[in-house]
């Protein structure tokens, strides 16, 4: 079965490009929604109810971003990735070891809300060269989103 070839005024070679891009993204972003669901799991001691409710909204967030990358990914004209073995490859947000403690997490869920805001800057210019609108939203969405969550979760590790 023959496909019917995508005429967008991106050409093909900076569609792959971007799509690349938006890869590591999604890897990046899929890594940080299980660690984030993860601590929302495991979150233990004075912060619980706080820590626990905020990761969940967290995680709902990234999930509705999963799949909004994805299908920019499958716009574009290319497959998404979609295993682990293929998230262990392309991500830059590394597992947590073993259960930390609660303000552990937080540093950590920083560390990787700080590093998907990297990878889609990373992205941005080859979407904004290629006048790849849909692309540059959503990239700059997620750069908002993912800043502002850093900010809110770096408050919480400042003593009074």
């Amino acid at each position: 079965m023959q496909t019917m070839p995508i005429n967008t005024g991106i050409d093909d070679p900076t569609r792959a490009k971007i799509a690349e891009g938006l890869s590591r993204l999604l890897a990046d972003t899929y890594s940080l929604y299980l660690k984030t669901h993860n601590f929302h799991w495991n979150v233990t001691g004075p912060m619980f109810q706080t820590l626990h409710l905020m990761f969940e909204q967290q995680y709902t967030e990234l999930s509705t971003a999963v799949d909004e990358i994805a299908e920019r990914i499958r716009a574009l004209g290319y497959p998404a990735p979609g295993t682990y073995s293929e998230y262990a490859k392309l991500t830059s947000i590394e597992e947590p070891d073993g259960v930390p403690h609660a303000k552990d997490m937080i540093r950590q869920l920083v560390q990787g809300q700080e590093t998907v805001v990297r990878t889609a800057r990373e992205v941005f210019p080859l979407a904004d060269e290629a006048n790849d609108e849909p692309t540059a939203d959503l990239l700059t969405q997620r750069m908002q989103i993912h800043e502002k969550t850093a900010w809110m979760l770096r408050s919480l590790l400042e003593e009074e």
